[in-house]
């Protein structure tokens, strides 16, 4: 618990990636139309959730109004509105919806992350800004030591391939491609919730559901 929260203190306190450091601060200031009375977080966001969890979702980067905004990971935004309906539906979390931070929202057996932590222009990290960044998902793994890793898209996938120091050409990315890690863990991989492939139809909800179903099967 002590090593999560003094984690936790250091990700919000960094100001390493100067490009990422101004867009989260002026995307704060200058707010979006709908958000014109709320105060916005414009800071790094932390991962959340069980901190005796077994299972770990790594997600991309926070969004601009989104989790830049309320300051927790896929919290008031197009995908959480996605995602935490279907943890609901699994049992994974105690209500369906997530707005803020002081919402009620508890997760079971689950910590939620991402591979970058300030929310970045065009939704779009650099690979030089996922690498300062990955000392942090590393020290996460290392505190919580989950059984099952779940990547939202590729971009997550392939930085968890790196942080394990594995070869990309030797695991297939697909939605519900599973493999299992020379370290013991699982890896199952999900597209991830956001709007763009939600809203076209390349990622339903029984297709995302089928992701959770497979997760608690692997514990």
């Amino acid at each position: 618990m002590d090593n999560l929260k003094e984690l936790t203190k250091e990700i919000i306190a960094c100001r390493q990636c100067p490009r990422l450091v101004e867009w989260r601060e002026e995307v704060a200031l200058v707010k979006r139309k709908a958000y014109l009375n709320h105060e916005y977080w414009g800071k790094p966001v932390p991962g959340f959730g069980d901190p005796h969890a077994e299972i770990m979702v790594v997600g991309l980067a926070p969004g601009a109004h989104g989790s830049n905004r309320t300051g927790r990971g896929f919290t008031g935004d197009g995908s959480g509105d996605f995602l935490f309906p279907a943890l609901h539906r699994a049992g994974f979390a105690n209500q369906p919806d997530a707005t803020a931070c002081d919402d009620g929202l508890l997760l079971t057996n689950m910590w939620i992350t991402s591979v970058g932590r300030c929310a970045p222009p065009k939704n779009k990290p650099t690979a030089v800004e996922l690498n300062i960044c990955q000392p942090f998902l590393e020290r996460e793994i290392e505190i919580l030591q989950p059984k099952v890793l779940v990547a939202f898209g590729r971009i997550a996938f392939d930085r968890l391939l790196k942080v394990y120091n594995l070869r990309k050409k030797n695991y297939a990315f697909s939605h519900g491609a599973l493999h299992k890690l020379p370290s013991g863990e699982w890896l199952l991989v999900s597209y991830h919730p956001s709007r763009q492939n939600t809203q076209t139809g390349r990622l339903t909800a029984e297709m995302f559901d089928s992701i959770w179903q497979k997760t608690h099967e692997l514990l």
